[in-house]
């Protein structure tokens, strides 16, 4: 009898720590690849706060930064995006509600308020040089991503699992 207790609290513990495991709590701002559920990297956040993605433009060679909110239901709203140019590829205009502006030698739409469960990039292989800013630092996709991939980025939960197969960004260092 005491053999099958000694079992019983063996499995119970084993399933504890499977379930501790699996059980999705760390938000994040994660990097899968496109049409997968692979996560190919993740960056840990806390609160409904702001990152950005700066790239260079693949025809005009010039900066591209835009801004994003996360929202409380884990949706990713755009809230603002700056460039140097208005010719091929980026808008000359805001769209209703928005806010068009040039200041200090940049072109801005503001008050954006475009919202996304996820939404899709290509990292850059040759010009694009991806980046990823959060709390005024800036994380190469590079780093962490093969130039080329398709990826999907949303924030979600991780759990304890998804957390030790992912690259955690911030462990990628800055550039």
């Amino acid at each position: 009898m005491l053999v099958r207790k000694k079992y019983l609290y063996l499995f119970l513990a084993a399933l504890l720590i499977i379930i501790i495991f699996m059980i999705p709590f760390q938000r994040s701002i994660v990097c899968q690849k496109m049409h997968s559920t692979e996560i190919l990297a993740y960056l840990p956040i806390i609160k409904n706060e702001t990152f950005q993605i700066q790239y260079t433009h693949s025809i005009h060679l010039s900066e591209v930064k835009e801004s994003y909110k996360i929202l409380k239901n884990n949706s990713i709203k755009q809230i603002e995006l700056m460039y140097d140019d208005t010719s091929i590829g980026m808008p000359s205009e805001a769209e209703k509600g928005e806010v068009f502006v040039q200041e200090n030698g940049h072109y801005y739409i503001k008050n954006m308020n475009r919202v996304f469960p996820s939404f899709n990039l290509s990292t850059g292989q040759v010009v694009a040089n991806h980046r990823l800013i959060y709390k005024s630092k800036v994380y190469s996709f590079k780093n962490f991503i093969k130039p080329g991939t398709f990826i999907t980025i949303q924030v979600k939960k991780l759990s304890l699992f998804q957390l030790l197969k992912g690259v955690n960004i911030v462990d990628t260092g800055t550039t």
